[in-house]
């Protein structure tokens, strides 16, 4: 299945608290920090919610677990 990497290139600052919780179901909480999720509906509405704040970007191949 496809994969999409997402990136938070924008701060909380200033932002609803709403925004906030998006980012946080998708499992972004810093600035700059990258996860993978699949490409489903549901990922692409909470991505369309804070478009602003992200960084998408398709993502081909297998995501391991570290030290496997």
């Amino acid at each position: 299945m496809n994969q999409l990497k997402i990136t938070l290139v924008r701060g909380f600052g200033g932002k609803p608290d709403k925004q906030r919780k998006i980012a946080h179901a998708l499992g972004l909480y810093r600035k700059e920090q990258v996860v993978y999720r699949e490409d489903s509906p549901v990922t692409r509405g909470m991505i369309a919610k804070i478009s602003h704040l992200l960084k998408v970007e398709p993502h081909e191949g297998e995501i391991g677990r570290v030290g496997e």
